[in-house]
């Protein structure tokens, strides 16, 4: 059975996106199998790895189907498309925006089945990946509200600022006053929250975390800290590389992300 882990902030511009798609390499290196999904119509996440493919020296990818249109058809399937060994992606355009449309057609009276939906989709996918990501817009919708329905688990990521602090603060205090309680999420759990530096070093960076720390338990913040590096951010415009030392350095910041996401996922599973 697939972990369903969703990435996400109330709060922008954080560094989710790059974040998901560098665990999601990680993950795939460390021998497990998976899907990263981009759910937000933005496509930040597909924009990543399209131009991954292309750093490897793949040629161009395209789309198989889009996401909607794989939803319209139900099947997820017709839209995974490989990025390399153990990592594939499920793509995000445009269109998506129209998902809670196209819900709202087909359900018309009933939010709860629009928000559960996606999960049902997402079963036929369960024995084939070990961990299925899941990339949010930062707003709530209908997409975020089914995207975690479907998730075993939550990521936060928190980068060292008030306001991002803010939105993990919303963000927790939705998904359990809404997701949990109001839609009866099944398995709905905190799986940590990771903090991204926006300076190294800097007293504000210190002092977030530390507030940080002290609301939501030093249990629940993963070890790994993802400090600021010029390279990562390149990795958001121009895809993911592994041509020198800064990116290795990289890849062995990522590793000890997904180490620790597996044993949190073993430990509290």
């Amino acid at each position: 059975m697939a972990e369903i882990i969703t990435f996400g902030n109330f709060k922008g511009g954080t560094g989710k996106t790059t974040n998901a798609t560098l665990t999601g390499l990680a993950l795939a290196r460390a021998g497990k199998k998976t899907l990263l999904a981009d759910f937000d119509p933005q496509a930040n996440a597909t924009d990543i790895y399209f131009k991954t493919a292309i750093n490897a020296g793949e040629t161009e990818k395209s789309f198989n189907e889009t996401l909607l249109k794989a939803i319209e058809n139900k099947d997820l399937k017709r839209a995974i498309l490989n990025l390399g060994d153990n990592i594939d992606f499920l793509p995000s355009s445009a269109d998506f925006s129209l998902l809670p449309r196209m819900m709202e057609k087909q359900f018309p009276d009933s939010y709860l089945e629009r928000v559960t939906y996606i999960s049902k989709l997402l079963k036929p996918l369960d024995e084939q990946y070990d961990f299925i990501l899941i990339d949010l817009p930062p707003t709530i919708s209908l997409i975020s509200d089914a995207a975690l329905f479907a998730s075993d688990w939550v990521l936060i990521v928190l980068q060292t600022q008030e306001h991002s602090l803010q939105g993990a603060e919303s963000f927790l205090k939705y998904i359990q006053e809404q997701v949990i309680n109001e839609y009866q999420a099944p398995r709905l759990q905190l799986l940590g929250i990771l903090p991204v530096l926006l300076k190294n070093g800097a007293p504000v960076d210190q002092s977030t975390l530390q507030i940080a720390n002290e609301e939501f338990g030093t249990d629940n913040m993963f070890g790994t800290l993802i400090r600021s590096m010029e390279r990562i951010k390149r990795y958001s415009i121009n895809g993911v590389t592994n041509h020198d030392q800064y990116d290795r350095k990289i890849v062995s910041l990522y590793d000890d992300v997904a180490s620790e996401i597996i044993e949190r996922v073993k430990d509290n599973g």
